[in-house]
């Protein structure tokens, strides 16, 4: 192989002296490296709880698989990721507050027409009182 290859021009003089050995030791190298990843790699995810969040994970992409549009993912642009999930928030709201501030107005409206008319019925009830005041005196 060629990693042995390799090893073997590294150690080079000890390999003209014994193959054999260089070989054997090359192996249980080769069987230690890997026992030790193995080992880090089970102690990352034991440490990190990875294979519950590998879990949510999985979930999470199952649960995605009937939506059409593409998940969110940012651009690396802070003010792009800030402004692409608040502009539409704002609008919406600016939206919900235009329709709150229509109701309000014609509300005060009505209230208007209403005051109004009872001061027209205010004006005719004093014009009333005055007429009858007149006519009794």
């Amino acid at each position: 192989s060629c990693s042995y290859q390799r090893f073997v021009n590294c150690y080079r003089c000890f390999y003209k002296l014994q193959p054999q050995l260089t070989r054997s030791i090359y192996d249980q190298f080769i069987s230690q490296l890997q026992a030790s990843i193995k080992e880090e790699i089970q102690e990352v995810k034991n440490e990190g709880n990875l294979e519950g969040l590998f879990s949510s994970l999985d979930k999470i992409v199952e649960e995605a698989k009937d939506r059409e549009e593409p998940a969110w993912r940012p651009s690396g642009i802070p003010e792009d990721d800030v402004r692409s999930t608040l502009v539409p928030y704002f609008l919406k709201h600016r939206s919900h507050l235009r329709r709150v501030l229509r109701e309000k107005e014609e509300e005060n409206r009505k209230v208007a027409e209403s005051v109004l008319m009872g001061r027209d019925r205010i004006a005719e009830l004093q014009q009333l009182i005055q007429a009858r005041q007149q006519a009794w005196q």
